[in-house]
């Protein structure tokens, strides 16, 4: 049975460990929308969807379940692997603690949008995690758009073509409403990603800027997942030892041992 225990991570890129498993702000989140996917199965997701008029009728708790919400059930996990994927790595350029911030952001945003949409048009449902996976995924993006994507197409024009589909979808139906709000939409999320560390390269973009520190020879990726690598086997070696320390060199499982020795012998051949 896996270990809980919470996580020592002096980098704090975990809010605590379930086994091996780091549980960030991301994984956190998909872990949530997991369990949405299992609650939806049961039929459950109708009491759980946000909805304007039944928000209004006093059905508060739709505020905060809509994004535990599953709608189809592969379009579901597809939305939870794109979160794990692109959410986790934005997660590792601005940290847990803002992470969870501009997912909270990102939900109230879109609330707050769907709210004022529903009352003065109606409509406005909210269900499931995919408007969030789907700013996230443009805010990685706009962070990284000469990245190679699929077929080696670089990020942006994979932006560019998801923006339009979505900017057309709505022009065709001739839904004037839902394209306002989907403008306001990415204005508001890249005003988030700006507070939050992220787009420092996009000067146009209002917001605080991150502080400005002392040029640093570039160095390459691989340069950086070693260095990464580095840091974090000291950091593991560092609990081990503190294990060890506290509860005796018998404390430690046939598994954690094996990781000791392991990450000793990498050190020494680094």
């Amino acid at each position: 049975m896996p270990s809980f225990n919470v996580s020592r991570d002096r980098s704090g890129d975990a809010w605590f460990r379930i086994g091996r498993l780091d549980v960030t702000s991301t994984v956190l989140l998909v872990m949530v929308g997991a369990v949405g996917v299992v609650l939806s199965a049961f039929g459950l997701g109708q009491l759980l969807y946000f909805d304007p008029a039944s928000v209004l009728r006093g059905e508060l708790w739709r505020v905060f379940t809509w994004p535990v919400v599953a709608g189809a059930p592969l379009w579901a996990v597809l939305t939870l692997v794109l979160l794990w994927y692109f959410g986790r790595d934005v997660e590792a350029q601005i940290g847990r603690r803002s992470m969870a911030w501009l997912y909270t952001g990102l939900w109230a945003m879109l609330t707050l949008i769907s709210l004022t949409l529903g009352f003065a048009l109606g409509g406005g449902r909210l269900i499931g995690l995919d408007q969030i996976q789907f700013l996230i995924l443009l805010l990685w993006i706009a962070e990284n758009p000469r990245r190679p994507f699929l077929f080696n197409i670089p990020a942006w024009v994979v932006g560019a073509i998801l923006v339009a589909l979505q900017v057309l979808g709505f022009i065709s139906a001739g839904n004037l409403g839902g394209l306002v709000s989907l403008l306001v939409v990415f204005v508001g999320a890249a005003l988030l990603g700006k507070r939050y560390g992220l787009l420092s390269g996009l000067s146009w973009v209002p917001g605080r800027a991150r502080a400005q520190r002392p040029r640093a020879p570039k160095v390459s990726r691989a340069q950086q997942r070693a260095h990464q690598r580095r840091v974090s086997d000291a950091e593991r070696i560092d609990e081990l030892l503190e294990k060890i320390s506290q509860s005796g060199i018998h404390s430690l499982t046939p598994a954690e041992r094996k990781e000791l020795e392991t990450l000793r012998q990498r050190r020494k051949s680094q």
